[in-house]
């Protein structure tokens, strides 16, 4: 179905996309206050665009809290994209350091790590 989409192979290795989803999950808990702040950044951000496209400030005050709650949720979405790209250069670097066969498990520890870490962190 992609064939007939694109004109163009292109390849994508699971164990790939494996590691770096569990290497930036793994960042994802291990930073928790560094992913609210990118959300929060990213919600400034897009209330402040969309406040540009309204002229009228009485259409803009009339549908502002259904805006933001969707500005919330896309900003939650998006946080994570830097996460992906700094979870795939971590399982970048496992695999030329320990080799393909360290990456997920390697990621699983992270995870775990990184799990048992936030898990102590909110409960202080």
């Amino acid at each position: 179905m992609l064939s007939e989409i694109f004109s163009f192979r292109f390849a994508l290795d699971a164990t790939v996309l494996a590691g770096a989803s569990l290497w930036s999950l793994a960042l994802y808990l291990g930073f928790s206050p560094v992913s609210e702040w990118v959300m929060q950044q990213l919600n400034r951000w897009f209330n402040f665009a969309e406040r540009s496209l309204y002229t009228s400030s009485e259409e803009f005050e009339r549908t502002r809290s259904a805006r933001e709650s969707q500005n919330a949720f896309y900003a939650s979405i998006f946080s994570i994209v830097p996460f992906l790209v700094i979870g795939g250069l971590c399982n970048y670097a496992v695999e030329i350091s320990l080799g393909r066969s360290w990456a997920i498990s390697m990621g699983v520890l992270a995870c775990m790590g990184c799990g048992v870490y936030e898990l102590g962190r909110r409960s202080q």
